[in-house]
């Protein structure tokens, strides 16, 4: 049996070794041999990795091949973070790090290049890779890992500084650089190594001054209270080894150190600015011109016209953060006037954090076309138009001698198909002169017969160009919203054409019922907020009572859901405040996709705390994904298949 097999192995390799000579035979077709798939390997290094008393600023990484070095101002974390930038550079076989900031005594030092190094040909990555040494006369070695997450949507923050302290006093992290620091990857997850024993708070920074503390207001910051010490315990975990890349060869158990803690979770959210000025002027539009601040205040700024009036030349537009300000020029001579030089006074955060009066003289505001432009522009449109009329007049169509002044554009936001729940719309290009309601018609069709439909019409609040019709809809029921023309006049003129626009509202049994029992924080029914997601885009929310939300009459669907606590009650999410010692207010996704049916009653129990918040929001709706792995290329597997050698494998030969 022995002599066989061998036989039967030789006939097999016959072949093939007859491929290899033939192959190597032909002239002009040299054949450039296996890929190297093997990624690069340290084979030392100057100090030696892990070593102690060290003093120099200069580490030299030595390779066995050709390595290159991806991006390694942003994928290279140095800990502890450095004011100064290291200088990191590869160079043939090897890496230099050249540290500029003094080194600090007894002091672990990690230079982190997670997925940075690869072969300089094939690309083989070398994997997440550390360099550590210590200046005193040990290495710490404890790991704090765990999740950044975006407060307003737990989306995962990439690349955002995650670092520690072991000052626990509130103001460490604003006077001190952190200690430790790592980097979030695309999943939001972070790694602080090189730890020694103690009791930690962990921050994350996205760090705009590079300062590794926080001092610039609008920073996104996340800070806790939680405090945590380090440890480790022995542990096993499952490795999956890939005979290529889509089949799995086996699994095996692998035992490594467990560091804990491993699920710290950060909230992250963007601080408020609270230093006010002015951002910028601009003149977008020749007959609006904009002031952008970085904070809001109650008293608007005042201008001052130096070749102008200003007196009651402005309709004044400002948003509800009031942040953002327009000026909406009345008179059309003012609108033609390309500069418009004034002084703006307005209140501006002085060197102590006070707000002062602040004046900017002589500002020369200018539109973004000049008015010559617009002429222009406008004479050839009217040419092109008095071109068509002159053609039908000589066909004999019918034709207008008077150029026609362009209506008010309206924006409607009116759906053909209602539920009870659906609110009307309307939003102004330019704010009013005239709106006449008197003009706005909504009727409902009862039997064969229309009838006036009583409504509420209002400007939304801080708008003056937008509005909502408020309607008590019946089920079952055709309605036709209509608006005469003229209904709406502009500042400058521009009246509104007529609009209409049919409207059914479903029967029952075209809509669905979702009841969620919430669960799992306390003063849930004073203080929780329901939505329902189309994506991650709210369609309806409602607030919990009794420990249920109920979403009534709702169309047929596949929702998301999340949740937030509404802490001061204003009915919107709300960022927090560092000074003021607040964090954002909390969000909780389902984790579940959620589908409900015509004539279905769907209940679903929520406890918004059972799963931990990094694994609440679905994949389907997170907008930041992680990236992509790098793997070896494993190019030889795909040759040897070319050459046969697959073949003898599913032969049972072993090579």
């Amino acid at each position: 049996m022995h002599i066989l097999v061998v036989v039967g192995v030789f006939s097999y390799l016959l072949p093939l070794t007859s491929y290899f000579f033939t192959s190597c035979a032909r002239m002009g077709q040299p054949d450039g041999g296996w890929y190297d798939d093997d990624p690069p390997q340290v084979i030392g290094s100057t100090p030696e990795d892990r070593a102690t008393n060290i003093k120099t600023n200069k580490i030299t990484i030595y390779f066995n091949e050709f390595i290159k070095i991806d991006n390694p101002s942003e994928k290279v974390i140095v800990s502890p973070p450095q004011l100064e930038t290291p200088e990191i550079k590869g160079a043939g076989k090897k890496i230099i790090v050249e540290l500029k900031d003094t080194l600090k005594e007894n002091t672990t030092y990690t230079i982190d290049f997670s997925d940075a190094i690869a072969d300089n040909n094939e690309g083989n990555p070398m994997g997440n890779y550390t360099f550590t040494f210590s200046t005193g006369e040990k290495i710490d070695t404890f790991e704090i890992a765990g999740y950044v997450l975006d407060a307003s949507n737990l989306e995962p923050i990439k690349g955002i500084a995650v670092g520690l302290y072991d000052d626990l006093s509130d103001t460490a992290f604003t006077t001190k650089p952190l200690m430790r620091i790592s980097r979030t990857d695309s999943r939001g997850h972070f790694v602080v190594k090189g730890v020694a024993p103690g009791t930690y708070r962990a921050y994350a920074l996205q760090d705009m001054d590079g300062d590794f503390c926080f001092k610039q207001m609008g920073e996104m910051i996340a800070f806790s209270h939680e405090t945590f010490s380090p440890s480790s315990k022995p542990d096993t975990r499952t490795d999956t080894i890939w005979r290529d890349s889509l089949h799995i060869d086996a699994f095996r158990q692998v035992p490594y150190t467990h560091f804990l803690p491993d699920d710290v979770t950060l909230l992250a959210f963007t601080h408020p600015q609270t230093d006010r000025f002015l951002l910028k002027t601009e003149r977008e539009e020749p007959n609006k011109l904009s002031l952008y601040f970085t904070y809001g205040d109650s008293i608007l700024p005042e201008i001052k016209g130096l070749n102008f009036n200003a007196d009651s030349a402005f309709v004044i537009e400002a948003n509800e953060k009031r942040d953002t300000i327009h000026y909406w020029l009345r008179d059309t001579t003012l609108i033609n006037q390309d500069t418009l030089r004034m002084d703006i006074t307005y209140h501006m955060t002085d060197t102590l954090g006070n707000l002062v009066l602040n004046t900017d003289s002589a500002l020369d505001i200018v539109p973004k076309v000049s008015y010559e432009k617009r002429l222009k522009e406008l004479n050839r449109e009217i040419e092109k138009w008095q071109k068509q009329q002159e053609k039908k007049k000589k066909n004999g169509q019918p034709y207008d001698s008077i150029y026609p002044i362009k209506p008010l554009e309206v924006k409607y936001n009116v759906p053909s198909s209602a539920t009870p729940y659906s609110r009307l719309t309307i939003e102004m290009p330019t704010p009013l002169e005239v709106c006449d309601t008197s003009m706005i018609h909504l009727y409902s069709k009862i039997d064969t017969l229309w009838y006036q439909t009583p409504y509420e019409f209002r400007q939304i609040e801080n708008s003056i160009r937008k509005y909502e019709l408020l309607v008590d809809w019946r089920l079952e029921t055709e309605y036709s919203f209509e608006i005469d023309s003229a209904a709406f006049i502009d500042i400058y003129g521009k009246a509104s054409k007529s609009f209409k626009q049919g409207i059914k509202v479903k029967g029952p049994d075209e809509f669905s019922l979702l009841i969620v029992n919430v669960s799992g924080l306390n003063d849930i029914d004073s203080t929780m907020i329901v939505q329902l997601l189309n994506s991650d885009d709210p369609v309806r929310e409602v607030h919990v009572k009794n420990g249920t939300a109920r979403f009534d009459y709702l169309t047929p669907g596949k929702y998301y859901m999340r949740a937030f606590v509404d802490a001061n009650g204003n009915g919107v999410w709300d960022t927090g405040d560092y000074a003021a010692d607040r964090q954002a207010e909390s969000v909780y996704y389902y984790s579940q996709q959620i589908e409900c049916k015509e004539k279905w009653d769907v209940t679903k129990s929520w406890n918004l705390t059972e799963v931990e918040r990094f694994r609440q929001k679905p994949g389907a709706i997170t907008k930041q994904k992680p990236d992509k792995e790098k793997k070896l290329k494993n190019r030889n597997f795909e040759r040897a298949k070319q050459l046969g050698i697959e073949y003898l494998k599913t032969k049972g030969v072993r090579l």
